[in-house]
């Protein structure tokens, strides 16, 4: 293919900055993969007087975002604004109109209108690219939509967001409550100043929605998603969890079943000494199970300026090479319309922790209740001697409907004998 691949780039914040760094410090090794040379030509952002360092000269510095969509010298536009409607919304869906390929990391449109931005891209003959979108310089979407398509995927779980993972490591190795990780992590810049898109779980739902849509060929569907967040976590569950055997992550969960897709988000055991327990501090992982061709799992930094920025580069070649092709792996008018497990045929092995006077028939009030409820204990362990005296009832049962063991600790939690709601955390195979 012949002639520069000509790029305009909405965003100078530290992804966007980062990717004009790069096409400006190794543009001969890019030209030399791409088969072409990549110019960016125009660029846009809020504050053009900024000094970010980067050598813009060449470059037209547009106000307007929108404008990078209506100009000739653009083929491609890097969408970095961020936000499910407004600014970005709106020039993904002009650049692709003017037939322009688009290049975003923005998983929160996608999540929601991905569907819709991808049929116009076909409709336009241009391709719609998004491996910064999930995990960063993990490269997840190309290996869910072009390497592993021998066999079917029939599930995928990940650790998807750094905040969360560092926040749970640090709370395992010091013991120290969740309010006080959390405030370390925003003075260090792991987590936002308002940090309930990631501790809430909704940057995890966002990424496991294109995932999902990737995996199994089906429409995007956020709704669809069961979401739990880590702020209840306790330092006292982390600890039980490692007496079991097991370390508490922040999953991402999407699997195939005889019942439909199931999508969920939530705090989960999982097996120590496994790839997802194993993985620490900011960085992400994903784990996909590929029938005959097995189980794959990815490791990697999940943000930050050079992860991202290098996935932004790695779509961009593709572009510049002419390796379009739909953006969810099939045409966009042949994704399936998802259909969600019910939530009622959910079920797993859960953990359950319970804040009881140590007095005598509360084990025995607990029983009944998981029995009436058809849920047995597998492993316990009970702590403490004083009468009296809130104790902690640990356990973890066999498999069992999730709605069963919901209506079973609501029953338990009335009784006088149970200072609180009790702990319940689904076990998770690795």
């Amino acid at each position: 293919m012949s002639g520069e691949l000509r790029i305009g780039l909405a965003g100078l914040g530290t992804v966007g900055a980062g990717v004009a760094k790069v096409l400006r410090a190794r543009g001969n090794a890019l030209a030399w993969r791409a088969g072409r040379g990549l110019a960016l030509t125009a660029v846009s952002a809020r504050d053009r007087k900024k000094d970010r360092g980067i050598d813009l000269s060449g470059a037209v510095f547009e106000t307007d975002p929108l404008a990078i969509a209506e100009r000739s010298d653009v083929d491609v536009v890097i969408e970095l604004i961020g936000g499910e409607e407004g600014a970005a919304r709106a020039l993904v869906e002009s650049a692709l109109r003017a037939k322009k390929h688009v290049v975003t990391a923005n998983k929160a449109l996608l999540a929601r209108h991905g569907a819709g931005l991808a049929a116009l891209a076909e409709k336009n003959g241009v391709s719609l690219k998004f491996e910064a979108a999930i995990c960063g310089g993990i490269p997840i979407v190309k290996a869910l939509r072009e390497g592993l398509i021998a066999y079917e995927v029939s599930a995928v779980r990940g650790i998807l967001n750094g905040t969360c993972n560092f926040i749970l490591t640090q709370m395992e190795a010091t013991g120290r409550p969740f309010a006080e990780v959390l405030a370390e992590a925003q003075r260090l810049g792991y987590a936002e100043a308002n940090p309930t898109l990631d501790i809430g779980g909704g940057d995890t739902a966002h990424k496991l929605t294109l995932l999902a849509s990737l995996a199994f060929g089906t429409v995007p569907d956020l709704a669809g998603v069961a979401m739990t967040g880590i702020d209840k976590v306790s330092p006292a569950d982390i600890a039980f969890a490692g007496e079991f055997g097991y370390r508490l992550k922040l999953l991402g969960v999407a699997r195939r079943t005889p019942n439909g897709i199931e999508q969920l988000v939530h705090p989960a055991m999982v097996p120590a000494r496994t790839p997802l327990a194993d993985v620490e501090s900011s960085f992400n992982a994903v784990s996909a199970d590929a029938g005959e061709a097995g189980t794959f799992f990815f490791q990697g930094r999940g943000a930050g300026q050079g992860p991202t920025a290098s996935a932004v580069i790695s779509d961009l070649v593709d572009v510049a090479r002419g390796a379009f092709g739909p953006a969810f792996g099939r045409p966009a008018a042949e994704l399936a319309a998802p259909r969600r497990e019910p939530a009622e045929a959910r079920a797993s092995a859960y953990y359950l922790r319970f804040q009881v006077l140590d007095v005598p028939g509360v084990m025995a009030e607990i029983s009944r209740h998981l029995a009436n409820e058809m849920v047995s204990i597998e492993s316990m362990i009970q702590r403490g001697r004083a009468p009296g005296e809130p104790v902690a009832i640990v356990m973890i049962t066999h498999e069992a409907q999730h709605v069963a063991v919901v209506r079973a600790l609501k029953a338990i939690a009335a009784s006088d004998k149970i200072f609180e709601m009790p702990c319940m955390i689904p076990m998770e195979t690795a």
